[in-house]
């Protein structure tokens, strides 16, 4: 793209940065990048309940539709480093970069606003990626639309500068928050045989959720513990109520399900056992992320005549992402882009976007969405 242009994203990505705003809470960011796409290119922009798409018409259709998805919440993290573009909202900030992938696609809108296309092309603005919500909302737009395939890019630490980074079929596995209350009675601590303490009961089922993640598995599962609450610390009271939370994850959705499924049964079980009442909550679900081959095998091209060097990623990326929720309806593809081997981690204080990604992103998406 050109220095114009790029300087034009720039500047979004910095504005976006500095007003940074949580999952489901996006409407200024949304405003701010609506207002750039109508003040700086003639694509049609849509309004959705809580998010919007861009869309450039092809006159003559040739193929069916091609999308490409941006997500725009931030982390309720605080900045923790100094930066002309600093967030502007104590306690929040951009540590995951989707700052810089909403200025990406806008920089594709530019590209595409010059063009004439053989294939309409669609341009996602997600909101509440962070918790596993936006691509569940938007993804019924691939069925509205007969779209064909779609994309997206993650930037990522650990990895070559621009370089793409990519792994075929799972490349980020399923997750959900699980949180299990258990409740009792309060008594006088000289009398606890007066209430029914859970404190015992949380611990075991702590326990029991190290044994199970430790088990043999198809794939990779993880139980990690978030937070355990029991009573309220005072020294003259018997806890009668406690809280254990934790992430479930697996590489299957239907191995995250039996997880989820041993767990509560186990929890029922203690709770009977020991005179409680149990109840659970589950958020921040995310669903497995494949890739399509035939999608990432046009990623891959598209870095090769771009003399983008790749870079096929052994591990799988622990990180959940809701893009599969669109892979579940199309064919796609998500890849990554390298910050740097010794970048700031993703929802770390000290991370920022890396601005030189931009262009790449950019110059990837508009070779897929044009050949």
């Amino acid at each position: 793209m050109n220095e114009i242009d790029l300087a034009k994203i720039t500047a979004l990505r910095h504005q976006l940065h500095r007003h940074p705003e949580l999952s489901g809470r996006e409407q200024g960011t949304m405003a701010r990048l609506k207002a750039f796409l109508r003040e700086n290119t003639s694509l049609t922009v849509v309004d959705r309940d809580g998010w919007f798409y861009a869309m450039k018409e092809a006159p003559s259709p040739a193929e069916a539709p091609i999308a490409f998805r941006a997500d725009t919440d931030a982390l309720p993290i605080d900045e923790g480093i100094p930066l002309p573009h600093g967030s502007l909202c104590p306690g929040i900030a951009h540590k995951c970069g989707h700052d810089g992938h909403s200025a990406a696609l806008c920089g594709l809108a530019l590209e595409l606003d010059k063009l004439t296309l053989s294939r309409t092309v669609y341009l996602i603005f997600q909101p509440a990626e962070e918790i596993g919500q936006g691509a569940r909302r938007c993804a019924e737009l691939l069925r509205e639309k007969s779209i064909g395939e779609i994309y997206a890019f993650h930037n990522l630490g650990g990895y070559p500068e621009g370089t793409v980074i990519y792994r075929r079929g799972l490349t980020q596995p399923a997750s959900e928050g699980l949180s299990i209350t258990l409740r009792g009675r309060q008594s006088h601590a000289s009398a606890p045989e007066l209430g029914i303490n859970p404190a015992e009961a949380a611990s075991r089922l702590v326990l029991r959720a190290g044994e199970l993640a430790a088990a043999p598995h198809r794939g990779m599962v993880l139980c990690t513990v978030t937070g355990v609450r029991v009573g309220t610390g005072d020294f003259g009271i018997s806890a009668g109520d406690g809280e254990v939370r934790m992430t479930l994850r697996a590489e299957e959705e239907s191995e995250l399900e039996n997880l989820e499924s041993i767990l509560l049964q186990y929890a029922d079980a203690l709770a009977e056992e020991t005179g409680l009442t149990a109840a659970h909550q589950i958020t921040d679900r995310f669903p497995e992320t494949r890739n399509h081959d035939f999608c990432l095998d046009r990623v891959i091209r598209a870095a090769q005549k771009l003399n983008i060097p790749t870079l096929a990623m052994t591990k799988l990326w622990r990180a959940s992402e809701d893009f599969g929720y669109y892979t579940k309806i199309c064919p796609g593809a998500i890849f990554y882009l390298g910050s740097g081997e010794s970048y700031s981690p993703l929802h770390t204080r000290e991370y920022d976007f890396n601005d030189r990604l931009l262009p790449t992103a950019v110059d990837l998406f508009k070779v897929l969405a044009t050949e």
